[in-house]
């Protein structure tokens, strides 16, 4: 009857189910495919087939069906069992979760054996193992109610046998029965049978009883080995108890690889073998086993198995694409899709069963989102979501709470963005620092080319000169060509000026036509160096199109997409995606290529527009309790958040916020009301918006219109922002972000702006914001220190070319480094504005020229190293008329070497020069002075005494034409040069002057007369009517002019005396004498003395001699030789007692001389032959003659 009825409701069932699916109001479910393993895998049969043999063969027991995760393995065993009629044991592990509190802790071997065991004996129906110590709810069967009944009847007749015991255990009651005792003899039969079987069921059940533990209320005693053994093992008799109750031949597990844990099957295999060794049971039964081909190293798995069957997988990454596409169009969204993104995800798709989820919640998904009218969602990036989903479930499930791997990626949107632009200003630094780094080549391969083209230009100039030039342009010496400023019109013209300052040779013109060739026949130095300038100008050009493109990248990058933005960061950050583990490249990809962004949440949950994200609930829900969030809250929908907020709440600190902002700043004329109100807010309470204006000047899209709204509404905004914290950040902003024509504004009108850049922009530059370096042309800031901004190249060059800094000696050492490329500075301290010169950096000149008196006061005066300028270098500073002439000294003080020439230098610099000693002694630079307006005599003459003057001066000859007249007028005439000095200097007048001057002492008289400088006349001798000692020196020094208008100048014997005691030739002398009074001489011995050896050397016979005149010059002149031969020559003026009287007035041996016995002696000279010779024949000796044994002559006197 039971039996009737239950099939009569599984009847009534099915036709429901039928009349439901013919209903036109079911549901579509062809949208949908299950995930369950199928039973139609093996379509050629060669998997059923292996398996048909593995389970006939005798001689398998353990049967291994390998392949990988999602090769179809369940599928082909579900296949398999529809062909196989033996009853069959399934056990799975794939939903197995043990019971632990750490997810990283170990699955352990007894925990998987307990879920075997589980499955196998609670699988089979409790009833069917009524001996199992595993106690399980039995349902009652179809004899319950008889069993009940009995029972119950039993039990009622027990009780009735229990009080009736007395008659019927009776003896006498069994003696004799009749029909009054058969009620109780059926009592007692029933009771009896009731008793039995309920012994036999408490025998039964007692075999199932196992003592394991004992427990009290707080002690527990077990086993030492419970829980280490292996469970199977441990239970093994009721698993064999349960083969020997049950008919199961096969006994299929699955997922048992998932754990590693190969020795699980030993004890399965040894099980295996236990059950088909036992008596009991009488049937063989295999074990299929479905694993993976790894489970087992090397060739051990063939130790565990009979028979292995290698499953070819259904799908893997290269044929997904099948699979995928099937799907699309199963769907109709194959159109929808992007094809060539459904290829690409499809290759990170391996497994059957989660391509088939991905799409049945695609289905579910598009499905609600029809259903709600939306359309505008992509539905690329919503099967990217579900596909990430699917593979990262945990980490999608964090994603709604803006958690875990993928968020975390996502939410550094702006950090990530603010690391391209860093990687975009580091490029642009660094191909500012090629540009600089060529332009600092240039002036190095400039000077280079100079260098080649100066050596074959001083090959063809005379040796013996050492400075050229061309005419207007001044001179420069061999040694500084390179660094003339007119070097290259030097070396394109013919001839050139040469001179030699120091020896003082006239300039002269040389020839120098052709000597370019002689470096390179077929190009002139103008074309060379114009060659140099077209490859350093290409190049910046080059570099200076890639900064703008750069910077252009820069401008776009606050509206790029996420995928974009972190390519860069891939880029330079390597590892990004490695957090997602073996998920890694599809991570990357659906990042990367832009299908999975910081849009996820329109795909995570129901969303259309008109509606809130929680985000922006949150949001509305702080500030209406007064809770002002953070700036930087994240607001999904700003029109639909500013909708919904109060007008006065734009009044307030909740308006600051960058969502908001940027919405409000790109719908100005919609938001007009609401802009005004911000602004009005900002205005009034700026102190406390510094942490919205760091916020937004980070992230902000509309900076430039926020400033223009600012400054419009609120024109003391740029006061108050370098006044108030973040003013660097503020000034920054302004300077980058502000249109050119404000900002042009803002410096006619706020010059304190422009101040604050000037002090502040090496910290302006270290926020690292891109300042296009044009912008500073507007402000015009005055940088002091150049070095704090040569981290920022772009910025550091267009101020110094510019000239947008203050002069000082780091500023200039720092262009030179970086500009020039110059790495010793030596030759730039010592002789600085010759290296600026010859550096040729048109901007750098520009800049000191600009400010020259400060470049003087501020550079060169304070390098106490400065003191090697070039010759050019001194002329262009020294004749500045700007510069104060205090400065100009000190310059001049500085330097150590000398100007060649006064002829360039402005007159009234010149007493400088001459004062320090800084121009070369030179009487071209003395006479130039001279004829200065401005002319000191006093400068000059310190001048030529000093040594080194001195001694060059003494060297040059005074030149002799008439324009130098000046000159030799001002050095005969300085008495205040010192006696010696004067005496060089005179000696090197080329001619005498007519007359003495009047501005000279006695002491310069004398040497004009000592050095002949002055012509002898009447006049120049009556000059000297005031130095009337000098008279006789001058005449002297004169005597030959004198003797030819000696009548004219009336002298006295004492001064002719004196004349002849000058140097005077004889002949001068002979014609003094001639005009003396002769006569006197014989009362005047010392004149005798003075006139007889003048006559005596020339000849003797004068007008008005007389014999005592004769007499007194033989006896009073000197030596005897000049006396005898006076005597000789006079003796005819004598008298014989004249000669007498001589002879006794001179010395010994001629005293003797006289009568008597004596014979005197005397040397035998020719003059002394002549004296004996004469006196011989004037009978005044008897004779003479010669000594016998010398040549000298003795003389015989007479007698008496």
């Amino acid at each position: 009857m039971l039996k009737l009825l239950k099939k009569i409701k599984n009847v009534i069932e099915t036709l429901e189910e039928w009349i439901e699916s013919r209903s036109g109001d079911s549901p579509d479910l062809s949208g949908f495919v299950d995930l369950a393993p199928t039973d139609k895998a093996d379509a050629t049969g060669v998997y059923t087939k292996a398996l048909l043999f593995a389970t006939q063969n005798p001689n398998i027991t353990n049967i291994a069906l390998t392949g990988p995760y999602g090769s179809g393995k369940s599928s082909i065993i579900r296949t398999f069992l529809k062909r196989y009629n033996s009853a069959t044991l399934n056990i799975s592990l794939a939903a197995f979760v043990p019971e632990v509190v750490d997810s990283s802790a170990v699955v352990t071997k007894q925990e998987i054996e307990r879920s075997i065991l589980q499955q196998m004996l609670y699988g089979a129906d409790a009833n069917r193992l009524p001996l199992s110590r595993f106690k399980r709810i039995q349902t009652p069967g179809k004899l319950a109610v008889f069993v009940s009944f009995f029972t119950l009847v039993g039990s009622v007749a027990t009780w009735q046998v229990f009080f009736k015991h007395p008659e019927i255990f009776d003896p006498i009651f069994f003696s004799k029965i009749d029909g009054t005792k058969i009620p109780l003899l059926g009592l007692l039969a029933v009771s009896t049978i009731f008793i039995w079987v309920a012994l036999h069921y408490v025998y039964i059940r007692s075999m199932g009883i196992s003592l394991k533990s004992i427990s009290l209320k707080d002690i527990e005693l077990t086993p030492s080995d419970a829980k280490e053994e292996s469970i199977l093992n441990r239970h093994l008799d009721e698993i064999i108890y349960f083969f020997q109750s049950t008919k199961y031949k096969l006994v299929v597990i699955e997922d048992l690889d998932r754990f590693n844990k190969p020795d699980i099957f030993v004890t399965l295999r040894e099980i295996n073998s236990l059950i088909n060794a036992n008596a009991g049971v009488h049937r063989t039964v295999r074990f299929l086993y479905a694993i993976r081909d790894n489970m087992f190293e090397n060739t051990e798995r063939t130790k565990f198995f009979e028979f292995i069957i290698p499953v070819i997988p259904i799908i893997n990454t290269s044929n997904s694409i099948d699979k995928v596409l099937e799907h699309g169009k199963r769907l109709a969204i194959y159109e929808k899709l992007d094809s060539q993104f459904l290829r690409e995800v499809s290759r990170y798709l391996n497994d059957l069963r989660l391509i088939q989820n991905i799409f049945n919640e695609y289905k579910i998904y598009v499905s609600n989102l029809e259903a709600d009218g939306e359309s505008v969602f992509n539905p690329n990036k919503l099967l990217a979501v579900l596909i990430y989903k699917n593979i990262l479930p945990s980490d999608f499930e964090e994603l709604h709470k803006r958690k875990g791997l993928l968020a975390g990626i996502l939410d550094k949107h702006v950090e990530y963005i603010a690391r391209v632009e860093t990687g975009y200003k580091a490029q642009i630094n660094e191909i500012e620092k090629q540009i600089l780094a060529a332009d600092a080549q240039f002036p190095a391969d400039l000077q280079e080319l100079r260098a080649i083209y100066a050596m074959a230009l001083i090959k063809r100039l005379p040796t013996h000169f050492n400075a050229v030039g061309i005419q207007g342009q001044g001179e420069v010496h061999y040694g500084e060509i390179t660094s003339y400023p007119a070097f290259d019109q030097m070396v394109d013209s013919h001839n050139v000026l040469v001179r030699n300052a120091q020896q003082g040779y006239a300039a002269q013109h040389v020839d120098i036509s052709g000597f370019q060739k002689a470096v390179n026949p077929n190009k002139t130095y103008l074309e060379r160096k114009q060659e140099l300038e077209r490859t350093s100008s290409d190049f910046k050009e080059r570099c200076l199109k890639s900064i703008k493109d750069i910077r252009s990248q820069i401008a776009g990058l606050r509206l790029a997409k996420f995928n974009e933005i972190i390519r860069h960061e891939l880029n330079t950050s390597a590892g990004l995606f490695d957090i997602f583990e073996e998920n890694k490249n599809l991570a990357q990809y659906l990042v990367l290529e832009g299908y999975l962004d910081n849009s996820y949440y329109q795909y995570t949950s129901l969303f259309h527009s008109g509606r809130l994200s929680p985000n922006d609930n949150k949001f509305l829900i702080q500030i209406r309790s007064f809770n002002n969030p953070e700036p930087d809250f994240q607001i999904d929908n700003p029109k639909e958040v500013i909708a919904a907020m109060r007008p006065d709440d734009f009044l307030q600190n909740f308006v600051l916020n960058k969502s908001l902002v940027d919405c409000l700043l790109s719908n100005p004329v919609t938001y007009r009301d609401q802009i005004s109100k911000m602004l009005e807010f900002i205005s009034s309470n700026f102190g406390e918006c510094g942490a919205f204006f760091e916020i937004y000047y980070e992230g902000g899209t509309h900076i430039p219109e926020l400033l223009l709204a600012l400054i419009g509404q609120w024109p003391g905004f740029p006061q108050a922002a370098i006044a108030n914290r973040g003013n660097l950040s503020h000034a920054a902003y302004i300077l980058t972000q502000l249109t050119l024509d404000r900002l042009e504004t803002l410096k006619k009108t706020d010059r304190a702006f422009s101040d604050f850049v000037s002090d502040n922009l090496p910290g302006i530059l270290a926020l690292g914001i891109d300042l296009e370096p044009s912008r500073l042309a507007i402000i015009r800031p005055d940088v002091s220190n150049l070095t704090s901004i040569e981290a920022y190249p772009s910025v550091y060059r267009f101020v110094t070319d510019e000239g947008m800094y203050k002069l000082s000696v780091d500023n200039i050492d720092s262009i030179f480094r970086c500009v020039l490329g110059s790495v010793n500075l030596s030759d730039l301290h010592s002789k600085h504005y010759s290296t600026v010169l010859a550096s040729a950096n048109a901007p750098l000149i520009a800049r000191i020229e600009r400010d020259f008196d400060v470049y003087l006061t501020e550079v060169l005066l304070q390098i106490d190293e400065n003191v090697s300028e070039d010759t050019t270098a001194v002329l262009s500073i020294i004749n500045r008329e700007q510069l104060a002439l205090e400065d100009i000294e000190a310059f001049v003080e500085q330097q150590i070497g000398k100007l060649p020439s006064l002829a360039e230098v402005s007159r009234r610099v010149q007493p400088i020069l001459l004062n320090d000693q800084k121009v070369e002694a030179t009487w071209e630079n003395c006479l130039t002075f001279i004829l200065n307006e401005d002319f000191k005599a006093d400068i000059l003459t310190r001048f030529v005494q000093g040594g080194q003057s001195l001694t060059q001066l003494s060297k040059l000859d005074i030149p002799i034409e008439d324009a130098v007249l000046p000159l030799r007028q001002y050095l005969i005439g300085n008495d205040d040069l010192p006696n010696d000095i004067y005496r060089t200097y005179v000696r090197k007048l080329p001619r005498p002057f007519p007359k003495f001057p009047t501005s000279i002492g006695s002491d310069k008289v004398r040497i004009l007369i000592d050095e002949r400088k002055i012509t002898f006349s009447m006049e120049s001798y009556e000059r000297l009517d005031n130095f009337a000692d000098l008279q006789l020196p001058f005449l002297v020094k004169n005597i030959a002019s004198y003797l030819t208008m000696a009548d004219k100048i009336p002298l006295t014997d004492d001064q002719r005396e004196a004349i002849i005691k000058s140097d005077v030739n004889d002949g001068q002398k002979r014609k003094i004498v001639e005009a003396m009074d002769i006569p006197s001489f014989a009362g005047l011995p010392a004149r005798c003395a003075i006139v007889g050896p003048v006559l005596d050397r020339t000849d003797v016979n004068v007008p008005g001699l007389t014999a005592e005149t004769a007499q007194a010059l033989v006896i009073h002149s000197k030596p005897i030789a000049v006396q005898i031969s006076l005597f000789n020559k006079l003796n005819h003026h004598l008298s014989d007692d004249q000669v007498r009287t001589t002879l006794q007035a001179l010395p010994s041996p001629f005293r003797d001389i006289k009568p008597g016995w004596s014979r005197p002696q005397i040397e035998g000279t020719p003059k002394n032959l002549e004296l004996v010779e004469w006196l011989k024949r004037r009978q005044l000796i008897s004779s003479w003659k010669e000594a016998t044994f010398s040549d000298d002559i003795v003389i015989h006197n007479f007698r008496s």
